[in-house]
């Protein structure tokens, strides 16, 4: 079954340039991965440092492998200090 998911990231205003970057690298490795169905960045009209995911997975198995990834992890490590707050993710089902 495919999964559906938007992610809400807010950069610190300092860090967005730097964000944004990994940010594009992430879209990049993403849709390399075998489960990658889709997988887009958008950017908040009206704040440049607020970002959204919407992603389409294969299936649970491939997210899983997904937030795995080397390029994931690390920007884990990163987002408590670059961004204002954790990322706000929401798994969805489409129902029409």
């Amino acid at each position: 079954m495919k999964v559906y998911l938007t992610a809400i990231l807010k950069a610190v205003p300092a860090h967005r340039e730097e964000v944004l970057a990994l940010l594009l690298e992430m879209v990049e490795a993403s849709r390399k991965e075998e489960a990658y169905i889709q997988y887009d960045l958008h950017q908040v009209n009206s704040d440049e440092n607020q970002f959204i995911f919407y992603e389409i997975w294969e299936d649970q198995a491939g997210l899983d492998a997904h937030n795995q990834q080397p390029y994931i992890v690390a920007f884990g490590k990163v987002a408590a200090e670059k961004l204002q707050e954790a990322p706000q993710i929401i798994l969805m089902n489409k129902i029409a």
